[in-house]
This record gives C-alpha cells, sequence and structure tokens, in this order.
C-alpha cells in the first residue's frame, strides 16, 4: 500500500490558550448546533458482526441513489459529491469542537480550523462499480478497530477537558491522538459512505 492516501484530515493545533468557560459547559454549549447537525444528517448507523444497518433520511438519502447511479450509470454527480463534501466539512467542525479541539463555535460554511482532502473521483478510472455493493462489509475490520481507538479518544478527551479547565492548553500528544483517530473515521467513511474512492483506508494512526 502507497503511503500516500487521497483522503485526508487536518485540524490546526490551537496555539493559543482555550476558552476555559466554554470548555466546562461545552456539552451545554454544542447542542443548538448538534440539532441543526442532526437535522441536516438525519442518519443513523447500527454496526453488527454480520451486516451494516443504515437507516436514512435527510443526507443519508443522497447514499443510495449515489449507489444505484455508480452502479447503473457509473456516474458520480458533481452536486452530490459538493453535497458529501460540504456536510462532510461542517460535521467534523462540529466533532472538532465536541472534542474540544477547538473553542470557536462551528460555522456552517467556513473552514474554520478543519481542512479536508478528498478528490473529486473520475469514475471510470477511479471507481470501479461494483465495489459499492461490498464496501460496507469490506470496511467492518476497520469498524471494529475504531470501536475501541473511539473508546480510547474518549478517555484521552475526558483527560484533556481537565487540563484545560486548569491550563488552558490541550496537551499536543493527546490533540493528535483524538485528530487521528477522527482521520481514521473519515477515510472509513469515504471509502464505505460517501464512496468517493476505491483505495482501501490504511490501518494507522497518523497522515
Amino acid at each position: 500500500m502507497s503511503d500516500s492516501y487521497p483522503i485526508n484530515l487536518i485540524i490546526d493545533y490551537p496555539d493559543r490558550k482555550l476558552n476555559r468557560l466554554t470548555t466546562f459547559f461545552r456539552i451545554f454549549t454544542a447542542i443548538p448546533i448538534m440539532i441543526v447537525m442532526m437535522l441536516l444528517l438525519s442518519t443513523s448507523y447500527s454496526y453488527t458482526s454480520e451486516t451494516i444497518k443504515s437507516v436514512s433520511t435527510g443526507a443519508g438519502l443522497v447514499f443510495l441513489p449515489l449507489v444505484l447511479m455508480l452502479l447503473f450509470r457509473q456516474k458520480y454527480p458533481r452536486w452530490w459529491y459538493d453535497w458529501n463534501l460540504e456536510l462532510s466539512k461542517f460535521l467534523y467542525r462540529v466533532a472538532a469542537y465536541l472534542y474540544l479541539l477547538d473553542d470557536r463555535y462551528p460555522s456552517t460554511d467556513e473552514e474554520q480550523s478543519v481542512h479536508l482532502t478528498i478528490p473529486y473521483p473520475d469514475t471510470v478510472v477511479d471507481l470501479n462499480r461494483w465495489l459499492p455493493l461490498v464496501k460496507w462489509f469490506l470496511a467492518i475490520p476497520h469498524i471494529f478497530v475504531l470501536i475501541f481507538l473511539e473508546i480510547a479518544a474518549f478517555v484521552v478527551i475526558i483527560i484533556a477537558w481537565f487540563a484545560i479547565l486548569f491550563t488552558g492548553v490541550y496537551p499536543r500528544g493527546m490533540f493528535d491522538f483524538v485528530v487521528d483517530v477522527i482521520r481514521w473515521n473519515f477515510r472509513v467513511v469515504s471509502y464505505a459512505i460517501t464512496l468517493v474512492t476505491d483505495k482501501y483506508p490504511p490501518f494507522r494512526l497518523g497522515v
């Protein structure tokens, strides 16, 4: 596997004192933007060892038609790509705020500290029309790894919460670990859900 993976996520480290007050009340200050996020997404996923079930409305409705479009027409319409790109940027800005990585309130349109790289695919050259039928299955090993990584990230976030309250600083090692877990999640979603690449996500933390 090449060291270069086309899908990437970078979150700028806040080289400044973070707001301790909003950090303390983060779960409450995030409620309005989370409502907006849920209304946009309105998608729930449940993972088991046998299947990945998706009950989808709103943004989720874009997924199944996209599978059919790739399968029968071998096309990834640009507007679907743009929608998935902008929605992903918004979702990961919200995630960065919830995970204390940034104390600026998530914008619905400005990039802020979260930078995503998702090249627009050439469907004929870059995408196999049959893979969308099995990508959910191929992604299962990643899902199991991510379950444990996200549990570890949750513990790290709690520790970082205390660190920020006392020092105003998100410890750099903890910050990098949480970003690495988010990046891993983002690559799996890009492979199995938004279907922008056929290149299998690497089993690694880091870029």
